[in-house]
């Protein structure tokens, strides 16, 4: 593809007044177009780089004249050059936009030959994802994977950098799949990805609502904001498209008069998708029937706790619209036998206690993650847990709060503390758990190594406790002062076990 083409192809997709080309010879119009980028370090001869406005720098006055001199064929910008360039500089009303619409462009629209099926949603999208991933599988659909915790292209497994990619890399991976022989995408679409217009141009063959709790505060502005950015899938679709739409969240409900196709599922309020009968819950896993449109469907899952009722549910809904057998959506869901770092047990039969892993890092997630943890344990439930630096800080002395009150003891430790003080993100957190401890909440500790926070939680438990250790979940890793060092709470939880049991049977030779 030449630079011009792909021009004609983002002129022939926004209005034409919002796309102004320089004049510049033909023949530089003519180079065969490399790739597409936003990073002036990714720069091949060939690569047409789009500058795009930071928060800290504009991109078309910093990093253009390295770009060029990296061989850059053109530059996308929101205004003309400071001075004369030697190559084409294109000017648009929406960098971000352009930079979407030429990568799916230079890859050749491949959403148009998947069946991609964003998720979006405040918690569950993980879980929903690998859910539907499993269902497609199973019906024999080759199925690839966007998320939080890895990309997966055909037989291939990726590290996954965020829980949506920039649009490049993004088009990248559709193209990939389509390669490898996927029919279908399964793809978290998270709120910073929908404001930040990075699946602009990706064909949508069904949109998911799991739910919208507080979180992303410090991005976005406010809750409106937040929801308004996460709407933005919804509005994307296609009128053919499936909207599935989590009714027992206000937010959600909202959502169903905004599309063409709703399908809904709930608990507690009327749903196209709902429970038949009561729901069996235990550590094993759980049990329940499902009315759908398209017929009853028998849930045998090993995933634990109610928010993965609705988990399934939103699967459940999404795969049987889809035109998926019932007899498939069983078998996919079936098989699935957990999700990284999601209500991930650490601990094995011979343990005296139950160790869960958990990403949970907002107040609702933690609280979800507590009421099912409760429901199971038969004795002490005890949380070790942080916040994130650099992140929302209204949700930390909330998080403290739903600690306290649902546990019996709380480690306060450090997450990823990133740039800031781990000591004021714990100060922070214990903000909201102090008072619920003075009346009567948990014993709140405070331990600001994570690792020690872990071993010294496993030390402590008796015979029939559960140690819950929340915030990081699937994450291989820990960022304190700006340094990512190797971190693994499953790791660090199993080896804590381990010098348990040795310890146990000390005491029994003795």
């Amino acid at each position: 593809m030449t630079v011009n083409a792909l021009f004609d192809a983002l002129a022939a997709t926004v209005a034409r007044d919002q796309v102004e080309r320089s004049s510049t010879s033909r023949a530089a119009l003519d180079r065969r177009c490399t790739g597409v980028t936003h990073d002036s370090r990714q720069v091949t001869p060939g690569a047409v780089f789009v500058a795009l406005r930071g928060h800290q720098a504009d991109a078309a006055t910093t990093y253009a004249p390295q770009a060029i001199a990296a061989g850059a064929a053109a530059v996308v910008a929101e205004h003309p050059p400071a001075s004369p360039v030697d190559v084409p500089w294109i000017v648009v009303g929406d960098a971000r936009l352009a930079l979407a619409l030429l990568a799916a462009a230079f890859f050749g629209q491949p959403s148009r030959e998947l069946q991609v099926i964003g998720i979006t949603g405040t918690n569950g999208k993980t879980t929903t994802g690998y859910l539907v991933s499993a269902i497609l599988d199973a019906a024999g659909q080759k199925c690839g994977l966007v998320g939080t915790v890895t990309y997966r292209v055909g037989d291939r497994t990726l590290d996954a950098i965020r829980t949506t990619p920039e649009a490049p890399e993004l088009q990248g991976l559709l193209r990939d799949m389509v390669t490898a022989g996927c029919r279908a995408c399964v793809m978290e679409v998270s709120s910073h990805a929908l404001a930040l217009r990075r699946v602009d141009g990706i064909r949508f063959a069904a949109g998911v609502f799991t739910n919208l709790t507080r979180d992303h505060l410090d991005f976005h502005a406010g809750m409106d904001g937040y929801f308004a950015a996460k709407r933005r899938l919804f509005e994307m679709l296609p009128a053919d498209a499936v909207a599935v739409i989590n009714v027992d969240d206000p937010r959600g409900a909202s959502l169903v008069d905004l599309v063409r196709r709703p399908v809904t599922y709930g608990i507690t309020r009327p749903a196209d998708v709902s429970l038949m009968g009561p729901v069996s819950s235990s550590l094993s896993g759980l049990q329940f029937d499902v009315r759908s449109p398209k017929g009853a469907v028998r849930v045998r899952s090993k995933l634990v706790g109610k928010p993965n009722v609705y988990n399934i549910l939103a699967a459940v809904a999404t795969t049987t619209e889809l035109g998926v057998p019932i007899a498939a959506v069983e078998q996919g869901v079936e098989q699935l036998s957990g999700v990284p770092g999601r209500f991930e047990i650490a601990s094995s039969p011979e343990d005296d206690v139950t160790v869960v892993v958990d990403y949970a890092h907002t107040d609702d997630a933690l609280r979800h993650l507590l009421e099912t943890a409760r429901s199971m344990a038969t004795h002490r439930l005890i949380t070790v847990f942080g916040a994130g630096g650099d992140r929302d800080r209204t949700k930390r002395p909330l998080m403290g709060m739903v600690a306290a009150r649902l546990s019996d003891v709380v480690v306060i430790t450090s997450d990823n503390p990133r740039t800031e003080d781990p000591t004021r993100i714990i100060d922070e957190v214990k903000r909201g758990a102090e008072p619920e401890a003075k009346q009567g909440g948990a014993e709140v500790l405070v331990q600001p190594d994570r690792r020690e926070a872990v071993l010294q939680a496993i030390a402590v438990a008796g015979p029939g406790d559960v140690v819950l250790v929340a915030g990081k979940g699937h994450e291989k890793y820990q960022e304190v002062g700006g340094q990512v060092y190797a971190f693994d709470d499953v790791g660090v939880a199993r080896e804590a076990l381990e010098a348990r049991r040795a310890r146990s049977r000390v005491g029994c030779q003795s």
